[in-house]
Parts: C-alpha cells; structure tokens; sequence
C-alpha cells in the first residue's frame, strides 16, 4: 500500500535519513521504533506532508504521494500533543475536519455518534476536553483522526502523556480500534514495549537508518545487528571471534556457545547475545558455566530481576525468573544456557 524508497532528507550538517526504504501493506499496524533524534518522526512527517526530502519517493496505491499537498493527502496524523480545541465540545473537536469539508450536517451527526461509539466516548460527547482524563482526551484525538476515514493513519507517540496503567489500556484499545476500523496505522515511538505489544512489523531506526524490520518475536529473538541486539530489550552481549565449534571465542570466558543467525567465517569478530529469561542460574558447583557472584536481586511483582558480576566483564549479566527468587546477594553462582537460546551475530554491522 504505501512504498518508501530511498527517502534522504538533511538538516544543514546533519542527515537526518539516509537512503530509508520500507513497504507498509494494507491494515499493517507498523511501528518505526528509534531513540530519540533517529529520524522517524521526520519520516512521518514526510509522509503527512509537512516535510520534503531531498531525494526519494513516496507512493500510495502506486500514486506519487509527494507531489499532494497535506491537506490532499488520504491520511490523519494524530499528534503527540493531542491538539483539541479546548473551548469546543468533544463532539465538536471529532466533527470539526467534516465540517471543513462542509459534508452534509446529517453525515456529520452519523459519522461522528458511530466513532464516538467505536472509542466508548459517546456519553462524554457534550464534555470539553478539559473535563477529560488524559486517556480520554487521547481517544477523542483518535477518534478526530478516523472519522475522516483515511486510508493511512499516522501516530506520533501517541502513549508518551499516560501513566503506565493507562498506556497499557490504551494500547490494547488501539490494537482493537485498527481491527476495527480496517486503516493501516503508522505508530512512531522510542517505547519497545510499546512497539513491541502494538505491531504487525516493526522498523528499527539509528542514526537515520533502519537497521532491521521484523515481526516483533522475530526482532527480539533475531536481531541480525548490534545496534537491535542492544536497543530491543534486556540482552547480555559477550564480544569476541567466531570460532570452528561453531562458538564465540573470547578472552576471559573461553568458548561461548550460541547459534549463528547466518553463515560467518572462522575468525569473524562477532557477538554473542543472550537474553535475561534465557539464563539459568546453578549452583557454583555445578560443572559448566560462567561463574560470578550475586549483586542484587530486584522483584518486579510477576519477574525477579537478579544482576550477576562475572569476573572480567565490566557489565553485570542480568538474569530475569519468574516470581520471586530465592537467591540472595552474595551467592556464589554458576550461569547456564542452552546453545539454541543465544544468538552469534557480526560485530560489524
């Protein structure tokens, strides 16, 4: 449905995309996922039309979405601010782009009683926004934002205002409005956990390109770089060289066991990842492992997360088991894992 190729677009000295290229399919819910200053909101406002790259193109349906001007584009962006009129009513802020488009006044009334009803908000219709919680608030900007019916719609972290609860809410509320509603949404966020929960695919920006697009259990378990093994959640990384074994050879530790996610040559400086859930920790007894000791131990009400020191890594290893753990700081320890659970990858990418 919507084709990316190639986008570049630089602010004086600083590139902020370079050479990005994506393909989003119709009803995709797809995140672009980057810290902070990575170039996914200027790629999103590309697409809505308040930017200009400097090269590339942009098609919808195979039309050539540049050459529209915003306000012709089939697309609603939803700001990160929200943006309601504060001294119209919630029904007045969703009816306000009809109107503009001066439809018939019974349209209008159809239209916007079925969104309101679609995001639970029929009853606060007569409410200013200012007598809204901030979870509301944010489902009248969406439900201005899908009213108009546009094919695409473009979110600018559009969670970052709620409390944790709330967000966790509305992310389950956003999954079922896009089934819903049939439009491909476009979310840009720095949250994983945000991404991860809401997305059919996600892409991952650095420094203004995208370094991986996955399904999100695929990007967590398969990172096929070291900027997305290092973003995408909790991981431990141990650098050294890919042996023969079939192994990460490294300095202090030895021999690493891992599976490789491609073909690599004897030698290659590589990466061995392993993720927090996928450790096991044994008693310092125990024959295989890497020994440390426990530094702390942290409940997270369903998760215990426990920090290992392993002599020679300047990082502790971090260890997640469920419930609360029984090992206390101090303990001597041994941690263990399966070949199949670690992933080898190439340091230079």
């Amino acid at each position: 449905m919507l084709k990316i190729d190639g986008i570049t677009r630089r602010f004086g000295d600083v590139t902020a995309l370079d050479g990005v290229s994506l393909e989003i399919g119709q009803g995709e819910f797809f995140a672009l996922l980057g810290p902070s200053g990575c170039g996914k909101t200027t790629l999103l406002r590309i697409i809505a039309g308040f930017e200009t790259p400097d090269s590339g193109t942009v098609t919808l349906d195979g039309q050539d979405l540049l050459a529209r001007q915003p306000n012709q584009r089939p697309i609603s962006l939803m700001f990160q601010s929200y943006a309601l009129f504060p001294h119209m009513t919630v029904a007045k802020n969703v009816a306000y782009g009809l109107e503009r488009e001066k439809l018939p006044r019974q349209e209008i009334k159809q239209r916007v009683g079925e969104v309101l009803e679609t995001v639970g908000l029929s009853a606060h219709a007569g409410r200013k926004p200012q007598q809204l919680s901030g979870g509301q608030r944010q489902r009248v900007a969406l439900a201005r934002s899908i009213v108009k019916r546009p094919r695409l719609l473009l979110l600018d972290e559009p969670l970052s205002a709620l409390d944790k609860k709330v967000r966790a809410d509305m992310q389950l509320e956003l999954k079922r409005l896009q089934h819903e509603v049939g439009i491909t949404f476009v979310v840009v966020t720095h949250d994983q956990e945000e991404a991860m929960s809401l997305a059919d695919r996600i892409a991952v920006f650095d420094t203004g390109q995208v370094r991986q697009v996955d399904e999100p259990v695929a990007l967590y378990e398969r990172p096929r770089t070291r900027f997305v093994a290092d973003f995408v959640g909790a991981n431990n990384l141990f650098e050294g060289t890919f042996g023969a074994e079939g192994a990460v050879r490294t300095e202090d530790f030895g021999l690493l066991p891992g599976r490789p996610l491609r073909e690599l040559e004897t030698g290659t400086r590589a990466l061995l990842g392993i993720r927090p859930e996928k450790l096991e920790l044994r008693d310092a007894s125990a024959g295989r492992g890497l020994r440390g000791s426990v530094l702390d131990v942290s409940f997270y009400g369903g998760v215990s997360h426990i920090s290992v020191d392993v002599p020679g890594r300047a990082k502790p290893v971090l260890v997640a088991v469920q419930g609360a753990s029984e090992v206390k700081p101090g303990a001597e320890v041994k941690l263990h894992w399966k070949t199949d659970d670690a992933v080898i990858i190439p340091v230079d990418q």
